[in-house]
């Protein structure tokens, strides 16, 4: 089954081509990593995937869904859930706090004035549980601002589980991170896929995060599709090579 099917699209800002004819499928199950040099157009990529940006032209397809025309906020209702490379959390509240807020919102309590013990309890169940998944329990009371920016992401990360999402949209989750903090966030993510079986998609700038999760690779350069394959295939692909690896063709 396929979770996502981007079919040629583009996106142009004026006369400026960010995207240009870009397709992509995405199977249930699967880790997909989009690489590419900086100006490349990922992050537009995303932003198309996630609704942020109409696209120009092209379709977008989730689930056999057409949600091109919805917005971000539709399809996160749908189960597409995405965290940013400047990582999204509130600073002043504590971890359980922020995965609570994430778990209401999802549930659709968020301006809910009182929840029920039944509600509160099916919130502190699955509050409980992803903050487990994450490896968070024991920074559960801590204030989130107070952490590392590892465990900031992962609260990020946990926020977004909340939604209980089919696709997981992950933008530089290891961005701006020393060796053990990308470690860490590569081990959860990891998990998330290999353990609990998450369909994700990420944008990643370090290629050991890359070469290590991903089961394919999507290349692109200069807003086009460059090339695609396993993490073998790409790595071994001479105009990857040129392009983005650093390496003679």
């Amino acid at each position: 089954m396929n979770v996502l099917e981007v079919k040629n699209v583009s996106k142009r800002f004026g006369n400026l081509v960010a995207v240009r004819d870009v397709s992509l499928t995405v199977k249930k199950g699967e880790l997909r990593a989009v690489i590419g040099p900086n100006g490349a157009g990922k992050t537009t990529f995303f932003n198309l995937i996630s609704g942020f940006f109409p696209p120009s032209a092209g379709t977008v397809i989730f689930e056999d869904m057409d949600v091109t025309d919805l917005s971000a906020q539709k399809r996160v209702v749908l189960g597409m859930a995405r965290t940013f490379q400047i990582t999204e959390i509130f600073p002043e509240l504590s971890v359980y706090e922020n995965v609570r807020i994430g778990a209401e919102s999802a549930a659709g309590f968020r301006l809910r004035p009182w929840l029920s013990a039944v509600e509160k309890s099916e919130i502190r169940n699955l509050v409980d549980e992803t903050l487990a998944l994450c490896g968070l329990t024991d920074k559960a009371g801590r204030l989130v601002g107070e952490l590392a920016h590892g465990h900031q992401r992962a609260t990020e990360i946990a926020m977004a589980l909340t939604l209980r999402p089919r696709l997981l949209l992950l933008d530089e989750p290891t961005s701006g991170m020393g060796d053990q903090e990308t470690y860490e966030i590569t081990q959860l993510v990891r998990r998330l896929h290999r353990d609990s079986n998450f369909t994700i998609v990420l944008i990643e700038h370090d290629m050991r995060v890359v070469f290590h999760l991903a089961d394919f690779i999507t290349v692109l350069d200069q807003g086009a599709l460059l090339a695609e394959g396993t993490p073998k295939e790409i790595e071994a692909n001479p105009a990857v090579q040129a392009a983005y690896l650093g390496k003679a063709a």
